[in-house]
C-alpha cells in the first residue's frame, strides 16, 4: 500500500450533529458582533509470533444482520458465536440522552453520558443494577478511573462548572466547563466532585497514564478538539500559530498531573506539540450514495455548507430555529421569506467556520489535535489517533511524549482510536468516517473507508501497513455505522478484538494473521427507527473479567459472553476468563498476563490442532497425558507435568508452529512448578 496524506474532517462535527444550541449561540454572536517470561504463577504471552496460522470460519449465510426489524427497545437481533447475557435500559433521567464511553472498577461499570455519569453494579451480569446516577451535563463525558478517583471529559459549550443543568447561553462565560472533572469515588455510590482542570479546547477524550517511576501522581493526556476558547473566558488561550505565540493552544495536547494525596491540586504541567511539521491531508471525497443525496438535497433547497473538505446538509432541526431568529430580528412574524433563507445561506459559512475554530493561517498544515491516545505503559509507547494521522509515541517520560512515527492513508478520513496487540508488534487504528453520526456501512460504501487499518511495528518504531478490516454486513441508510471503540479479548496466543460499530453492532475479529483479519462473532440490532436516521448502537464495547460490556448509545447497557465455536474453543474462553482486572480504562491498555492453568495449556493444544501444526496422534497423546496430570496430585502431578513439558518442548522443531509449541511447554512447566 502506498501511504499518503488524506482527508481531515472536523472533530466538531460530532458535537454539531448532537446539539443545535451552540449553533444558535454562534449565530447570535455573529449577528451581534517484549520476550515471554516465566514465573511461579503466571505466563505473559508475548504474543503470537507464529510460524504458521490457519483459521477457517463459515459465517451464517445469508447474513442474519441484514433486514433486521427496527425499534428502540424491540428491534430485531442477530447473534453469532456470542450470547446476550443482559440488555438493561437506561435510567429514566438518561433516556434519550447519548451514552458514551465506559470504565470499570471492581464490580462496577461506569458509563459516561452527555447528561452525566451512571454507575452500574455488574456483579450479577444477568441483572445489572444502577447504583447511582450523577447529573453533570457536558458532552461527551468520557470516563476513566484510577484508584478512588474518577475523571470525566467535558467539551460542550453548555456544560457548567457547578454541574447544574441550566446550560450556558453566553458566548463568553466564566461558568463554562471545558476540560477534566475530577471526582472522589471512595464511596462509588456517592461521587464527590473534587475539582476541575480547565483547558483551552476542552476535553473530547482523555487518557490516564501511571508512571511506574512515580507512585505519588497519575497523569492525564487530554485530547481537546473544540475551537480555542477566547482569552476573555480562560486566560492564556490563543488561536494563533505557535511561531507567533509560543503559548498557542494549537498543535498540542495537555498533560495534567494529579497528586494522588491531593487531587484538588491537579494542574496542567506540559503541553507537548506532537503535531509539528505535518502537512494537511487531502480528502478522499464523498461516497457514491452521499453524492446522490447531496445533489437531491441541493435540488430541494437544502442548506449546504462545507466542513473538513466535505459538503454537508444542515438539518432542519437546526435551520428552523435559526430562521425563526432571523424573522424575529427583523421584526417579522410567520414563516421565513426567501430573503430570510438567503440571509441564512450567507451566514452559514462564517458561522460554521467559527463553530469549527477555523483559522486561515492553518491552511496546508496538519492536524492540530488528537481524537484519542491509547497508552501501553508496559512497553512505554502510545498510539495517537490524530485526525489525519496515526502516530506512534514514546511515553517513557509521561510529561514529554515524543512522536516516533506518523502515517497517513488516502483511504482514511478521521483517525479515531488505536489498539496494540499484546506484544506490541502490531497496532490497529480506527477510521471514524462521518463522525459517528452518519451511515457509512452501506453496501455501496467502499470497504476501505470507515474501516480499521492494521500495521506492524518494527524495533525502530516504523509502522508498516498490512490490511484493512471493516464490518462485513451492509447496514441501512438509517443506521449510523463506522469503526469505533473496542479492546483485545485475552484469548492466549492469538490477537482477537471486540469492537463497536454504532448501529452496525458489535464485531469480534481475529487479526493474528494481520494480512487476513477474519470476523468470528457478532451481535447486531435493527435500526432505532424505521423512518428516520437516529443515533444509537454500541458506542464502545470492552472485555472485562469474562464479560463483554457495551455502552448502547440509546438503549442502555448490554452484557455479552462468548460461546464456543470452530473459531474459539471453550478452553480458550476459559483461559481468557482467568485474566482479571481490578480496574480498566481501555485507553490505558494493560498487558495481558495469564495465570498458569490447565485451561491455558488446553487452549494452546486446541490452537495447535486447529492449525494442523501437529499430527492428530501427537495431539491426542498430549491431551491424554494432560488429563492424567489433572487427575493426580502432589509429586505425581508435578512429575507428569514436568515430563510432558520436556516432551512437548522436544517436539517444537518438528511442528509447523514452533512458537506455539514452546508456549504450551512453558504453560506445562509453570503448572508443574505451581503444583
Amino acid at each position: 500500500m502506498k501511504l499518503k496524506i488524506l482527508n481531515l474532517p472536523s472533530t466538531c462535527w460530532k458535537q454539531f450533529a448532537y446539539t443545535a444550541r451552540p449553533l444558535v449561540i454562534a449565530l447570535v454572536a455573529l449577528i451581534s458582533c517484549t520476550p515471554s517470561t516465566m514465573s511461579s504463577g503466571s505466563f505473559s504471552a508475548s504474543g503470537p509470533t507464529q510460524n504458521s496460522y490457519s483459521l477457517e470460519v463459515t459465517p451464517p449465510s445469508p447474513d442474519p444482520r441484514v433486514g433486521l426489524r427496527a425499534g428502540l427497545f424491540n428491534a430485531g437481533e442477530a447473534a453469532w458465536n456470542m450470547r446476550v447475557v443482559s440488555a438493561t435500559p437506561p435510567p429514566e433521567e438518561f433516556v434519550g440522552i447519548t451514552n458514551s464511553d465506559l470504565a470499570f472498577k471492581g464490580d462496577y461499570a461506569i458509563q459516561g453520558n452527555y447528561n452525566g455519569v451512571q454507575v452500574w453494579d455488574i456483579s450479577d451480569p444477568t441483572a445489572p443494577t444502577t447504583v447511582t446516577t450523577f447529573i453533570c451535563p457536558a458532552s461527551q463525558s468520557d470516563v476513566s478511573v484510577f484508584g478512588d478517583l474518577m475523571f470525566v471529559s467535558g467539551e460542550g459549550m453548555t456544560g457548567r462548572l457547578d454541574c447544574s443543568d441550566e446550560g450556558i447561553q453566553e458566548a463568553v462565560s466564566h461558568d463554562r466547563l471545558r476540560g477534566i472533572r475530577i471526582f472522589d469515588i471512595t464511596d462509588i455510590r456517592n461521587p464527590n466532585y473534587v475539582t476541575n482542570v480547565q483547558t483551552c479546547r476542552g476535553s473530547h477524550t482523555h487518557t490516564v497514564l501511571e508512571d511506574p517511576n512515580d507512585q505519588d501522581n497519575v497523569y492525564i493526556y487530554v485530547s481537546g478538539s473544540a475551537p480555542v476558547r477566547p482569552e476573555e473566558e480562560l486566560a492564556g488561550c490563543s488561536n494563533t500559530l505557535p511561531s507567533e505565540d509560543p503559548n498557542s493552544a494549537l498543535f498540542r495536547i495537555e498533560v495534567i498531573k494529579v497528586p494522588l494525596a491531593n487531587p484538588e491540586d491537579a494542574a496542567i504541567v506540559s503541553s507537548p506539540r506532537i503535531f509539528n511539521d505535518l502537512v494537511a491531508p487531502p480528502e478522499h471525497g464523498l461516497a457514491p450514495e452521499d453524492i446522490i443525496e447531496m445533489e437531491e438535497a441541493r435540488a430541494g433547497g437544502a442548506f449546504i455548507f462545507e466542513m473538513g473538505g466535505y459538503q454537508r446538509v444542515l438539518p432542519s432541526r437546526m435551520t428552523d430555529p435559526l430562521l425563526a431568529q432571523l424573522v424575529e430580528r427583523r421584526g417579522g412574524s410567520g414563516s421565513p421569506t426567501a430573503a430570510d433563507s438567503a440571509s441564512l445561506r450567507a451566514l452559514i459559512p462564517d458561522m460554521m467556520a467559527q463553530r469549527a475554530g477555523a483559522n486561515s493561517a492553518l491552511e496546508g498544515m496538519g492536524p492540530t489535535q488528537c481524537h484519542d491516545i491509547t497508552v501501553y505503559p508496559h512497553l512505554g509507547i502510545a498510539g495517537g489517533a490524530c485526525e489525519g494521522y496515526g502516530m506512534l509515541l514514546d511515553i517513557s517520560n509521561p510529561i514529554d511524549p515524543i512522536r516516533l512515527a506518523a502515517v497517513a492513508d488516502s483511504n482514511f478520513s478521521y483517525w479515531h482510536s488505536a489498539t496494540f496487540n499484546n506484544d506490541g508488534t502490531k497496532v490497529l487504528f480506527t477510521d471514524e468516517w462521518g463522525g459517528g453520526g452518519s451511515p457509512k456501512c452501506r453496501a455501496t460504501d467502499p470497504k476501505e473507508w470507515g474501516a480499521n487499518a492494521l500495521f506492524t511495528l518494527d524495533d525502530d518504531g516504523n509502522m508498516d501497513f498490512k490490511s484493512y478490516f471493516k464490518l462485513p454486513a451492509p447496514q441501512t441508510s438509517l443506521e449510523n455505522c463506522v469503526a469505533h471503540n473496542g479492546s483485545l479479548i485475552p484469548i492466549p496466543g492469538r490477537d482477537i478484538m471486540v469492537q463497536s460499530w454504532y448501529q452496525g453492532g458489535i464485531s469480534i475479529f481475529d487479526w493474528t494473521d494481520i494480512n487476513q483479519p477474519t470476523e468470528i462473532a457478532y451481535h447486531d440490532r435493527g435500526p432505532t427507527d424505521a423512518s428516520r436516521m437516529g443515533m444509537g448502537g454500541s458506542w464502545s464495547v470492552y472485555w472485562y473479567n469474562g464479560m463483554l460490556v457495551s455502552s448502547e448509545i440509546a438503549r442502555g447497557l448490554d452484557i455479552f459472553e462468548l460461546t464456543p465455536s470452530d473459531a474459539i474453543s471453550q478452553n480458550e474462553i476459559d483461559a481468557a476468563n482467568t485474566v482479571k482486572f481490578e480496574q480498566l480504562n481501555s485507553q490505558g491498555q494493560p498487558e495481558l498476563v495469564w495465570p498458569f492453568s490447565f485451561s491455558l495449556a488446553k487452549a494452546y493444544i486446541d490452537q495447535l490442532e486447529r492449525s494442523n501444526a501437529m499430527p492428530s496422534t501427537r495431539i491426542n497423546t498430549i491431551r491424554a497425558n494432560l488429563a492424567e496430570a489433572e487427575s493426580e496430585s502432589g509429586a505425581a502431578k508435578r512429575a507428569t507435568l514436568s515430563d510432558l513439558s520436556s516432551s512437548v518442548r522436544g517436539m517444537a522443531d518438528q511442528s509447523r508452529d514452533a512458537n506455539k509449541v514452546q508456549m504450551l511447554a512453558d504453560a506445562l512447566e509453570g503448572l508443574a512448578e505451581g503444583s
